[in-house]
């Protein structure tokens, strides 16, 4: 006989095995702590990153304020810190409010409550 066809043979088999093996009784369960639904995790993702987010932005407030004591009056680098400053304090506040942007969103979309 073929090897494709002993093979096939024996996939096959294989593969029938596996109902009687693992019955229909198993359940798994998730350890404590991990959401059970998509939209529990997309929220627990988005307060993750949104703490990461925010931190990195005071981190960049710190960096702005270097830029600007080392500017030694220059426009352009001051410039430069104020537009680090700006986009730090930006980046603090989308970030602490990710959990709720995620919220209005799955509202709009219509994943509220128990449908979620």
């Amino acid at each position: 006989m073929n090897k494709k066809i002993i093979c096939s043979v024996v996939f096959v088999g294989l593969f029938c095995l596996i109902h009687p093996v693992f019955g229909d009784g198993v359940t798994i369960t998730p350890p404590e702590g991990v959401p059970t639904t998509f939209c529990a995790l997309l929220t627990q993702i988005a307060g993750a990153v949104g703490m990461i987010i925010a931190s990195l932005g005071g981190i960049m407030i710190v960096v702005a304020g270097i830029l600007y004591l080392t500017s030694a009056g220059s426009p352009e680098r001051m410039g430069t810190a104020k537009k680090a400053l700006v986009y730090a304090i930006a980046g603090i506040v989308i970030g602490l409010s990710a959990t709720v942007i995620v919220d209005v969103i799955k509202e709009v979309i219509g994943f509220t409550g128990e449908t979620c």
